[in-house]
């Protein structure tokens, strides 16, 4: 791990929250269309994994995955004119939330449908094959996502065809309200449907960016599509207007101690790593002042 892509991880973890907490007080106001689907916790699973990435790759994002459009270079301007509704959003106020993409920076955009990006994307890695681009694709799904046909329907495909897809499992404890358990038997790495499958600690930005790395790399030497499982847990309800009551409060104070940003930022301070406090502040003014631009158009 070298220093810049450190801080790079770093500082993408810390505008995806910050972003998000704006976004937060702007519901509370009552200007955004629709709720707001937090990722408090679970940052890393996205911004690591798209990070991970080359620019010539394609991402199709989930709800909860804001953070791989950041890295992408999605600006907080455009998250808040999007969740505001603004004509001069980047779907023209024609949908909300995180549902826009743009080819030219490789994202496929979001969709409600929960699993149906999977075959969507492996549509996509079939594509560069048949092309013999090297490029992979790599999309994001949760507990209750992978309990979807399309899940089963579209990995099947990408193995059986051997593609270049990067499949991440985001083992976040609650599919809404419902818990693993009770909607599926056994742990979120054995629906793989053969595909190599890599576990490892979703909060650990560092484990997850190298992973994702290597599935890259698995996809690229042809070895079909790979299923990276991160053990994570999301820290908010399925979206602000949900109140998480059917969640033991044990259980989120636990894991409070595990945020993978205060980890990462643990980890820079060991290295020395960790950037000027003048720049972060300058990174929250940022997203401040955009997010006070996007509110002042109609």
């Amino acid at each position: 791990m070298d220093r810049p892509t450190a801080l790079r991880l770093y500082e993408t973890m810390l505008l995806t929250r910050l972003v998000e907490e704006r976004l937060v007080l702007l519901y509370k106001q009552g200007h955004t269309m629709g709720s707001v689907y937090r990722s408090l916790g679970q940052e890393a699973t996205a911004c690591a994994t798209a990070l991970a990435l080359g620019p010539q790759d394609i991402i199709g994002p989930m709800i909860r995955n804001l953070g791989s459009m950041l890295a992408r270079g999605v600006t907080p301007k455009e998250i808040f004119l999007q969740y505001l509704g603004r004509a001069a959003g980047p779907s023209g106020g024609r949908e909300h939330n995180n549902h826009f993409g743009g080819m030219a920076r490789g994202i496929v955009a979001p969709t409600s449908m929960l699993g149906a990006l999977i075959p969507v994307m492996a549509g996509v890695a079939l594509g560069f094959r048949q092309r013999g681009e090297a490029r992979v694709a790599m999309t994001w799904i949760g507990d209750g996502g992978s309990s979807t046909g399309a899940f089963y329907e579209g990995l099947n495909f990408a193995v059986v065809q051997k593609l270049p897809l990067i499949v991440v499992g985001e083992s976040n404890g609650f599919a809404y309200s419902t818990s693993p358990e009770k909607q599926m038997k056994g742990p979120m790495s054995a629906r793989s449907q053969g595909a190599t499958t890599l576990v490892v600690d979703g909060n650990n930005s560092l484990e997850v960016l190298e992973a994702a790395k290597r599935a890259r790399q698995v996809c690229l030497e042809g070895e079909g599509p790979v299923f990276l499982v991160c053990e994570t847990f999301r820290m908010k309800g399925h979206a602000e207007h949900d109140d998480q009551r059917y969640v033991d409060p044990a259980q989120v104070e636990a894991w409070s101690k595990k945020d993978p940003l205060v980890h990462l930022e643990a980890w820079l301070r060991g290295q020395r790593w960790l950037p000027d406090p003048s720049h972060l502040k300058r990174l929250g003014d940022t997203v401040e002042s955009q997010a006070e631009e996007a509110v002042s158009l109609r």
